[in-house]
């Protein structure tokens, strides 16, 4: 008896001796699986970010793209409100409000607010608040720009009150009438064109300042 008491006692104390063992490695391999469940995790999140970045940017670009469609603001028709579009706009009428587009816009009539488009061009208009083109603006005859203008190019014909702030060339027509300060990168002034404000090509490639403050320094 003696034998298999002391035999009995072995294998219980073997069988002990292995259970934390296999316990441990039970929870090994959770934690194991729990790490690898964490970096899934950590993955779908950042799939998830950049699906979101991703869907942002084509938000944005979507935002800017310019479509084939044409809206006409008749010369009947009064709009009060903000205007916003993806197409160009033409406004034989009037508009008071913000108008933001991604297109062309032609202007015949009257706006009163803020202008913002890829391109801007007035005949015979009175706009009575900021020009801002992404490209040209051609201020034509008779027209009357009561405002700032800023874009990438210009041609005035007309008459503007305000400042004019172009990173390209402006052309100032005869028949122009400029009271503001002018920031271009060059200007041409025809013969019969008046300006009352300062003239500065603070874009050009060569700064005078520049100039001579070097040529001060090669004299000493």
């Amino acid at each position: 008896m003696g034998f298999f008491t002391d035999l009995k006692e072995d294998i219980s104390q073997a069988v002990n001796e292995v259970a934390p063992e296999e316990e441990a490695k039970e929870t090994a391999k959770e934690t194991k699986e729990d790490i690898d469940l964490d970096a899934l995790l950590d993955n779908i999140d950042e799939e998830s970010e950049a699906s979101v970045k991703e869907s942002s940017s084509d938000d944005r670009k979507a935002s800017s793209r310019i479509t084939d469609e044409t809206a006409v603001i008749t010369a009947g028709m009064s709009v009060k409100g903000d205007i916003s579009s993806t197409g160009s706009l033409e406004v034989l009428g009037s508009v008071n409000g913000n108008i933001t587009i991604n297109g062309k816009l032609n202007v015949l009539g009257q706006i009163e607010g803020d202008s913002k488009a890829s391109e801007i061009y007035c005949e015979n208009a009175n706009i009575t608040g900021e020009v801002n083109s992404q490209g040209t603006v051609k201020v034509g005859q008779s027209s009357v720009v009561i405002g700032n203008i800023f874009a990438t190019s210009a041609v005035i014909a007309g008459a503007v009150k305000g400042d004019i702030d172009v990173k390209g060339p402006v052309v100032l027509d005869t028949s122009a009438i400029v009271m503001g300060n002018i920031k271009s990168k060059s200007v041409q002034i025809n013969n019969g064109a008046v300006i009352e404000g300062i003239c500065s090509q603070c874009y050009a490639d060569v700064s005078p300042t520049s100039f001579f403050d070097e040529f001060k320094k090669s004299r000493k």
